[in-house]
């Protein structure tokens, strides 16, 4: 297929452009700025962690696998505490949530403070490069773009569950506090970690919960074993684990709850396992899911409000600014891009970090731990590609 190029007059040029300021974004733009490239970085700042997670959230990764990437070991989150006398431990003090975004606010400071907050409204190809255009109608010519874009636009939600009003049906996404359901029947859908964060949080905010899912069990990550070795032992244990897994079984592990989530949900709520839904339909202003069980047995239940924590599916035609053309020039499978060993779709100069490289990289990329991989990983090879093209320009 030929390359689509689109002809547009810009402003302002730079090498990279990433857009997205999640743990991806800012990591690659933090090993990007050590190694002196020219770059820019465009999004709120971890705007999904500060806007979209549950308040009062538990990290499910371990203190270890909690870090955003750059080159000085002095960004890790364990000597961010350490500096501040905040409680941590590689694998035994789950990280809450507020000290992970304190923690991401300084390292966007400290490493990427050239940060502009400003959103990109569109992508083109051109030729050479790409153009985007900013909010405020600004636009910018750049060598080579990296979509680090983080699970924003890709919420999912079974087709059953659509068409409701906002106030019978959401998705899990859309929930900071739960303080609204206090005295309300809720019903939680999916085995997932933010299914149990959602029904715990839930329950203690005064929610009377059903968690319903086509799962037979919940199955938690296992607690911690001092006598099991060294942490770096287990997570690389871990990690072979999950690559000789089928497709199913690698994006299952990548969501599965904290093993400290099942003090906080066993004997709290009612569960509804192995039921797979139907049906729903509003009655006298509430909603009834109707489900049947792994026996043929069926089971409505009826609630106030229904949480889909349903998870989320990358698709590149959901990137509200990414120009048509250049969705018929990207390769892909399922919607999500291939991409080559160095993150690059097969639009010359694209490049894609996060849950929509999870595809061609594994699941690693739905989590921080792909950032540390992934990130230093890119930054090597836009600096190597930058040289190259300066000792052809001279």
């Amino acid at each position: 297929m030929a390359p689509y190029f689109r002809d547009l007059c810009v402003a302002k040029n730079c090498n990279i452009a990433i857009i997205g300021a999640g743990p991806y974004g800012l990591s690659l733009a933090a090993h990007l700025k050590a190694a002196g490239a020219d770059f820019r970085i465009f999004g709120r700042p971890m705007a999904t962690w500060r806007n979209h997670m549950p308040r009062g959230m538990l990290l499910k990764s371990d203190g270890f696998a909690s870090n955003l990437s750059a080159p000085d070991p002095a960004s890790k989150l364990k000597a961010w505490c350490s500096a501040r006398g905040i409680e941590f431990n590689d694998r035994y003090i789950p990280v809450p949530l507020s000290v992970f975004c304190d923690y991401a606010a300084w390292f966007q400071r400290t490493y990427v403070p050239a940060l502009d907050v400003r959103q990109v409204t569109s992508l083109a190809a051109m030729h050479p490069g790409f153009a985007l255009t900013l909010d405020n109608g600004e636009r910018i010519e750049a060598a080579h773009v990296v979509l680090a874009v983080g699970l924003t636009h890709f919420t999912h939600t079974p087709e059953c569950l659509t068409g409701f009003s906002p106030e019978l049906v959401s998705h899990s996404f859309y929930h900071r506090d739960f303080d609204r359901f206090a005295g309300r029947h809720l019903l939680v859908i999916g085995a997932g970690a933010s299914a149990i964060d959602c029904a715990a949080l839930a329950t203690e905010a005064g929610a009377h919960v059903s968690l319903m899912a086509r799962a037979s069990s919940i199955q938690y990550q296992t607690a911690p074993d001092p006598d099991a070795g060294s942490w770096l032992e287990r997570f690389q244990e871990k990690l072979a684990a999950v690559f000789r897994s089928e497709p199913r079984q690698t994006e299952e592990a990548a969501t599965t709850p904290g093993w400290f989530m099942r003090n906080k949900l066993e004997g709290k709520v009612l569960e509804y396992l192995g039921y797979t839904i139907d049906t729903a339909r509003e009655e006298a202003g509430r909603i009834a899911v109707t489900a049947t069980g792994s026996e043929g047995q069926t089971l409505t239940v009826t609630a106030d409000h229904v949480i889909a924590a349903t998870g989320y599916r990358p698709d590149l035609r959901r990137l509200p600014f990414l120009d048509s053309g250049m969705l018929d020039a990207v390769t892909h499978t399922d919607h999500s891009p291939r991409l080559s060993g160095n993150l690059e779709t097969s639009l010359a100069g694209l490049y894609v970090l996060g849950p929509l490289a999870a595809q061609s990289f594994g699941p690693q990329m739905r989590d921080m731990t792909g950032a540390e991989s992934a990130a230093p990983r890119l930054a090597a090879h836009l600096a190597r590609t930058a040289q190259a093209r300066r000792i052809k320009a001279a």
